[in-house]
């Protein structure tokens, strides 16, 4: 399963319910974007530690955007735009998703109810 930011941060803060899904699920990733979302909401250092040893106890993968992964969140882009917010980093993580042929887990089913191809759950706090 691939964790969306916003569960990442609701587990990094203690949720009951994020840390039950992240428990529960039998491999955990994140997208690289994610991965950088999570940094840029760091306060300090030790913050930074923290986040670092949560994901790794966990034994959370760090997937990297390819090429297709681009060339597929172009594709959501174009699809949206005209209709929806969605924003760039979204898009990345959804095209994560669909690249990874993986479940996204996401507190944004706004958005993610707008790429048809994407298996996604909707997680609520």
């Amino acid at each position: 399963m691939i964790f969306d930011t916003d569960v990442m941060i609701w587990a990094f803060r203690g949720n009951g319910k994020a840390l039950d899904a992240i428990d529960e699920a039998t491999t955990r990733s994140i997208s690289s974007v994610t991965y950088m979302e999570l940094l840029q909401g760091v306060r300090n250092k030790a913050e930074m530690l923290s986040m670092k040893r949560f994901l790794s106890t966990l034994g959370f993968a760090t997937l990297p955007v390819t090429a297709e992964i681009s060339t597929r969140a172009i594709s959501i882009m174009e699809s949206t735009a005209l209709k929806s917010d969605l924003g760039v980093c979204d898009a990345l993580i959804f095209a994560t998703a669909l690249e990874n042929g993986d479940t996204l887990l996401s507190g944004n089913a706004k958005h993610f109810k707008e790429v048809p191809l994407l298996d996604a759950r909707a997680f609520r706090a």
